[in-house]
């Protein structure tokens, strides 16, 4: 399954919910289900710059598809982390770097977030999108 059917999984998920309190609940229970991140890389290399909470993002490219890793001490950063990783774990770099997070305004996230954690979510997304382009770099451009 490609990024644009897992976005569209989250995006029917999301509209069969019809309040916001509801809504937040499911990507705190996202965060809850996200796998824990290995402790040796939850560095201030792997900090992601931007975010008021603390939140980590690792990558490394296997089998040429990019596997990441995230985690926040905060509880619904920790789902958006999941959200994320949802969309663009397993993708080839070329297709994170291509695809644009279309859910977070087809949900409606981007209207209902805090400032500070649209900022945090618009860093995140940078960064992912950054690993995937050294990635793509490295595999030639490809």
């Amino acid at each position: 399954m490609g990024i644009s059917e897992r976005q569209q999984q989250i995006i029917d998920e999301f509209s069969a919910m019809s309040d916001w309190e509801d809504r937040y609940k499911r990507i705190i229970e996202y965060g809850r289900e996200l796998a824990p991140m290995e402790a040796e890389f939850k560095t201030d290399k792997n900090k992601v710059k931007g975010c008021q909470s603390t939140v980590w993002l690792h990558a490394q490219l296997s089998d040429d598809a990019v596997q990441y890793q995230g985690d926040s001490d905060a509880m619904i950063v920790r789902g958006l982390i999941a959200l994320l990783l949802k969309v663009y774990n397993g993708a080839s770099p070329a297709e994170v770097v291509a695809t644009p997070p279309d859910f977070v305004e087809a949900t409606g996230l981007a209207g209902h977030l805090s400032q500070t954690r649209a900022n945090g979510l618009a860093a995140m997304i940078k960064q992912i999108k950054m690993y995937a382009a050294v990635f793509q770099a490295m595999q030639g451009g490809k």
